[in-house]
């Protein structure tokens, strides 16, 4: 039977190094760190990208493009994905789409991509279409609404 006394780690762990002990063990006095400097001094630590005090690569490189504030993402639906969900003659809005887990998070809210085919007539609402996603909810008899 296991118990907590009985379990064994198949990854057996390296004991820690125990540093300052004494010269006997090659880790006395200065413990590995060299002489001097400051990283042989108790407290010191690094960034990730320091790299020695040459200017880092970040800085080096040139800047290029431009990321909006403002910018929009919207949660996206292929037609395909209404094709497969939902029945002829049904309403598809933000929260039928999060009912069914279609979407995780809507940000901006609703896009209908137009991937795939539709034959089913749906109401769809959603906050914008692509060209060919419209043309193929209408083309089957469906209409668009823009909320």
């Amino acid at each position: 039977m296991l118990k907590l006394h009985n379990l064994s780690n198949s990854v057996p762990r390296k004991p820690r190094k125990r540093v300052g002990r004494g010269n006997g063990n090659n880790w006395g006095r200065t413990c590995g760190r060299g002489e001097k400097g400051q990283k042989s001094r108790s407290g010191y630590s690094h960034r990730s990208y320091f790299e020695g005090g040459q200017i880092p690569f970040f800085r080096r490189i040139p800047k290029k493009g431009f990321t909006s504030p403002n910018r929009k993402v919207y949660a996206l639906v292929n037609v395909r994905d209404l094709e497969a969900r939902f029945e002829s003659g049904d309403t598809v809005d933000i929260e039928t789409v999060i009912n069914k887990g279609m979407v995780g998070k809507i940000g901006a809210g609703l896009k209908i991509l137009g991937n795939g085919e539709i034959a089913k007539s749906l109401t769809v609402k959603a906050n914008c279409y692509s060209a060919a996603a419209r043309e193929k909810i209408e083309t089957a008899g469906g209409t668009c609404e823009t909320v």
